[in-house]
């Protein structure tokens, strides 16, 4: 039997079947807090060489082919053991390939079967293919994003592929198996990632149906409010102001020296008070004004890279980040207070599929023909 993961998730097992980026992060999110991933790539893909991915740390992975009927007959002896299935292909390729809901669920009722796809599991755009871009798009949350008088930006893929994708599938996937502890049974997760990217606006749907809520870019939060925007510094680089409420504000312009401001609360003078924090801003560099702002509540924080983030004071006080061979990770988040840290090194390749139920001679003779890497 493989070695039991620590973590609250510990004991639950997981057949992660290979897909893009947001399959493989709510993975990661269920092997981070303790979970046993075995990932399912194809066969031709697999080598004996860590996967130094950041979203496969801490599973183990083989090849297997599902397009033979051999593979899928092995396939469902791992979901006789398994408790959760990660699938994100298109709509009817499971069930095509004999490893859909009905298929897995005859073999075993508790199976917690997350699908995870762009448009979801119905509708007239399922069959259709898209990306982040497009998802976010029909959401209405890309109309919402980008400066004002410019057109939409999407924020990389970000919101619809790993927010509203990835991480509301492991936010199924839990639900489903907290519900099974009552019922015995699994359940199906239709994760989609126009209906993720949706959720996480609630607030801003009802600000825009209620009036509050402008055009893009001109709200206090989406750099419309010159209190909530960056600025450039004198070497390039740039702050990150975020001094909403009046104390935070006080105690900013107080750091800076700055009297006589045009009224932050007139919105017809938030150009001139735009330029003439950008004006005072670029008269020192970054670091002089992270010392100016240092264990203050001014809400100002420099603009790191990402290279520059681990080595922040207060990120490596928490130790948010921590390198895994020559790669650097951030840490499993959310934290849970006295629970060991989690074993976040890279995936390696299962050989013993034993404990998965499929005994030794079973696997060579998939080896022997090319079914099983």
């Amino acid at each position: 039997m493989p070695e039991v993961r620590r973590g609250p998730l510990s004991g639950v097992r997981v057949l992660e079947l290979a897909g893009l980026a947001p399959g493989p992060f709510a993975g990661m999110m269920l092997a981070d807090h303790g979970a046993d991933v075995l990932r399912i790539d194809r066969v031709k893909t697999v080598s004996d060489r860590p996967r130094t991915d950041v979203m496969d740390r801490g599973k183990h992975t083989i090849g297997l082919d599902l397009k033979a009927p051999e593979g899928v007959a092995a396939f469902k002896e791992l979901v006789r053991h398994a408790d959760v299935v990660i699938e994100v292909f298109r709509p009817g390729v499971a069930e095509r390939l004999g490893i859909g809901p009905e298929d897995l669920h005859a073999v075993n009722e508790r199976l917690v079967y997350g699908r995870m796809t762009g448009w979801g599991q119905d509708g007239p755009l399922a069959p259709t293919a898209g990306h982040d871009i497009d998802y976010i798009a029909v959401s209405g949350v890309l109309s919402m994003l980008g400066r004002e008088g410019d057109k939409p930006t999407p924020p990389i893929n970000i919101l619809g592929d790993f927010a509203g994708g990835g991480l509301m599938l492991a936010y199924g996937v839990l639900l489903a198996l907290f519900e099974r502890e009552r019922t015995g049974r699994g359940r199906v997760i239709d994760a989609a990632m126009v209906d993720g990217a949706a959720i996480l606006f609630s607030m801003f749907y009802q600000a825009v149906q209620g009036g509050h809520w402008g055009p893009r870019g001109t709200n206090l939060l989406d750099t419309g409010a010159p209190q909530y925007d960056t600025y450039e510094t004198a070497d390039g680089g740039y702050v990150a102001v975020g001094a909403l409420e009046p104390q935070f504000w006080e105690t900013m312009v107080t750091l800076m020296g700055l009297t006589d401001l045009p009224d932050r609360n007139d919105r017809a003078q938030w150009p001139a008070l735009r330029a003439r924090l950008a004006e005072e801003f670029r008269r020192r560099t970054r670091a002089e004004w992270e010392a100016v702002f240092e264990g203050s509540d001014a809400c100002v924080s420099p603009v790191l890279s990402m290279a520059e983030a681990a080595a922040h004071p207060h990120n490596a006080a928490r130790g948010s980040f921590v390198k895994v061979g020559e790669v650097t990770h951030p840490v499993p988040a959310p934290r849970l207070l006295g629970v060991p840290a989690q074993d976040l090194a890279p995936a390696t390749r299962l050989t013993d599929l034993s404990g998965w139920g499929l005994p030794q001679e079973e696997a060579d003779k998939l080896r022997g023909q090319g079914v099983l890497a």
